[in-house]
């Protein structure tokens, strides 16, 4: 019987999610058919930090998988609530893609005219922009990759910034001027990793799809979404987190960054893998104490 996955309906989903569907019949030997859903993250024109984050592209697929229309789905890890559904589990997440930011254009940030146009969804990203070039002038963009860099190669934006693992999938890598170093730009927690969905009352599901995890992978952005959840922020929140694994230890940095670039927290931790949730919420306590809270009400 073919397994039904479920997947938003733009090129970078269904290309991810063909991904995921190959390997899956690869190592199980299971035949899978993708089912394209419409979200209401696709259709609305609404920057999504007012269409309440990116869990708009979540809810839809997961109503899906509730309802039986399909038997698993594929997320960008970074799109999912870090609020756990007692009703869906995670059953991979699989090898991370390259997690940093991706710059679009002509030129390197740094070579820039002043007062150049740079396009992002990303509070995070714009955030952080303005902190490495606070006399560029940032211009929020909805749509998929192609619309995007389409502005830059009409001319409209001088650059734009994207997650470089989306770019990778696409195969428009090639069009990338710079990538964003952690120490200049610090992804989204599980920025670069997908998440597979299914049923929790389905443990045979689950057991299959679980051939898909990467056990590193699976540590490294928990300790980056534990940063996230204890900091009480939506998606769309200026946060970002990398958890680094050098075979034996965690080591996670995370920001928050107030929407004018001007003021940051930063702190790093290290700790084991087995203690990656712990990692992420002690992190976001010291972060706390030193005035995240205060910089995250900057919007």
């Amino acid at each position: 019987m073919k397994l039904r996955l479920g997947t938003r309906k733009s090129l970078m989903a269904t290309t991810q999610s063909q991904q995921v569907a190959d390997r899956l019949t690869a190592l199980t030997g299971r035949t899978v058919e993708l089912v394209g859903i419409t979200t209401l993250g696709d259709v609305s024109k609404a920057q999504l930090s007012q269409l309440g984050g990116t869990g708009v592209f979540v809810s839809e697929l997961r109503t899906h998988l509730i309802e039986g229309d399909i038997d698993f789905a594929v997320h960008s890890l970074k799109d999912l609530p870090t609020a756990a559904d007692p009703q869906i589990t995670i059953a991979a997440i699989r090898l991370r893609d390259d997690p940093r930011d991706a710059l679009v254009g002509a030129v390197k940030l740094a070579d820039l005219a002043p007062g150049a146009r740079v396009g992002t969804g990303s509070p995070r990203r714009i955030a952080q922009l303005r902190a490495l070039r606070a006399d560029l002038e940032y211009v929020p963009i909805r749509g998929n990759a192609d619309t995007r860099i389409g502005k830059v190669t009409a001319g409209e934006l001088d650059g734009v910034v994207l997650a470089a693992a989306g770019l990778a999938r696409l195969g428009r890598d090639g069009e990338i001027a710079q990538l964003f170093d952690t120490d200049e730009m610090l992804p989204a927690p599980g920025q670069g990793a997908l998440a597979v969905e299914c049923l929790t009352g389905r443990p045979d599901l689950v057991e299959l799809l679980s051939a898909l995890d990467d056990a590193r992978t699976r540590a490294a952005v928990t300790a980056e979404r534990a940063v996230l959840a204890a900091l009480e922020a939506g998606c769309s929140a200026p946060v970002g987190a990398y958890a680094a694994d050098d075979g034996h230890t965690l080591n996670l940095t995370a920001t928050v960054v107030a929407i004018d670039g001007a003021r940051a927290v930063r702190k790093s931790a290290s700790g084991p893998r087995t203690a990656a949730m712990d990692l992420g919420r002690e992190l976001a306590v010291a972060m706390i104490a030193q005035g995240a809270g205060t910089l995250m009400g900057a919007h």
